[in-house]
């Protein structure tokens, strides 16, 4: 899952970005407004974590061309602005959720895994396929009830597969998945994570539809 982070704050940047990599998502950090319209332009992400102080664009500027433009992705606004107007303008400029400086990392972590569900269709905080069940906050993975332990890469990846049953995703979908655009993508990184989560889980429980990429079945 591939997140944009807009906020030029360079602590506040940094350890947000530091600690989202770590719960296995890709995040791509720009600094300011015009500079998110374009990564927006050029790459595909699930969800916005939009700064509303930004320099160049400022955020509820960024955010109401955003929707004037029918963007329809999850925008979670981050912000030292704690009025109740200024709550209430940014929520009417189209964010999804507003949350005020300085939060919790996990109150932010479970923001975004709502945002996702909400986005998604889903109201509950785990994925079951069959014998598969994914809950995907606290990370835990088990098959036939069994627990199986997945690195952070191996488990945003199967997150990604996770999110459309049934549909392939290309072997770039899911690099953009799991890889920031400044981390370094070795050429056969997918096939390693693909062929050690087959070994983890099954190779009935990820398939390859040649030329077209990857996908769980409905059901397996």
């Amino acid at each position: 899952m591939r997140l944009l982070l807009a906020e030029d704050d360079q602590m506040i940047g940094e350890s947000v970005q530091r600690g989202l990599r770590q719960d296995g998502y890709a995040v791509d950090w720009v600094r300011d407004g015009v500079a998110a319209e374009h990564a927006l332009a050029d790459h595909d992400y699930d969800l916005v974590l939009l700064d509303l102080g930004l320099p160049g664009k400022d955020g509820i500027h960024f955010l109401e061309d955003l929707r004037r433009r029918q963007n329809r992705i999850p925008v979670l606004v981050l912000t030292a602005r704690d009025a109740v107007a200024d709550r209430v303008r940014g929520l009417d400029a189209g964010a999804d959720d507003y949350l005020v400086k300085p939060f919790d990392f996990d109150e932010l972590s479970a923001r975004i895994r709502a945002l996702v569900r909400r986005q998604s269709g889903r109201a509950e905080p785990e994925v079951v396929i069959g014998k598969l069940r994914v809950n995907l906050a606290s990370h835990g993975v088990f098959l036939a009830d069994l627990p199986i332990v997945l690195s952070a890469r191996e488990f945003s990846l199967l997150r990604a597969l996770l999110e459309q049953p049934g549909v392939p995703l290309s072997r770039a979908r899911l690099e953009e998945s799991i890889y920031g655009w400044d981390e370094e993508v070795e050429s056969n990184a997918v096939e390693v994570y693909i062929h050690s989560l087959r070994r983890k889980l099954g190779p009935e429980w990820i398939r390859n539809l040649r030329g077209v990429g990857y996908l769980i079945p409905r059901q397996s």
